[in-house]
Formats: structure tokens, sequence, C-alpha cells
């Protein structure tokens, strides 16, 4: 049994450049493999943007949803940041 399979695609001529650009100076072996390391770092990504929500966006939210009134409202948030930068210079 198969455990590829071929694709035909379509890319902008600057992604194409690119790919072809990866191959040529010895980073991969095949259009192919850069596809498929391209693809491999946006699973990577997919899978931690999932993690963050679940992790930290999700509870952040329960959190905000259970006690309201800790919520700070869009000023206290700039001043807040604003105090914080002026500290660094």
């Amino acid at each position: 049994m198969r455990t590829t399979q071929q694709l035909s695609i379509t890319l902008p001529n600057e992604m194409a450049e690119f790919v072809r650009s990866k191959v040529a100076n010895g980073e991969y072996a095949t259009d192919s493999e850069v596809i498929r390391d391209a693809l491999r770092a946006l699973a990577a990504r997919d899978r931690a943007v999932e993690s963050w929500l679940r992790e930290s966006v999700v509870p952040a939210a329960a959190a905000l949803k259970a006690h309201p009134t800790r919520a700070l409202d869009p000023d206290a948030v700039r001043q807040s940041l604003a105090s914080r930068r002026a500290s660094r210079s």
C-alpha cells in the first residue's frame, strides 16, 4: 500500500521561486521536501495555537465569566501599558 499521494499544486511565482531557491542552494533535495517541511511547520503552528487556546484563552475566559468585576476596562489597560513603557525608557 502506498504511503504517499501525488498532488498537483499551483503557487504564485514568488512562492515557486522560493521553493526552487531552497532546492538550488542545497537546503532541500526536492521541491516536494520543501513543501512537506512547510506543511509540517504549519501543522506545528496549528497545534501550538490550539494548545494556547485550550491552556490559556479558555481558562482566562472562564475566569472572566465567573468574576466579571475583575476585568480591566480599555483605559486601564492603556494606562498600565503606558506606565510600563515609561518605566523601561
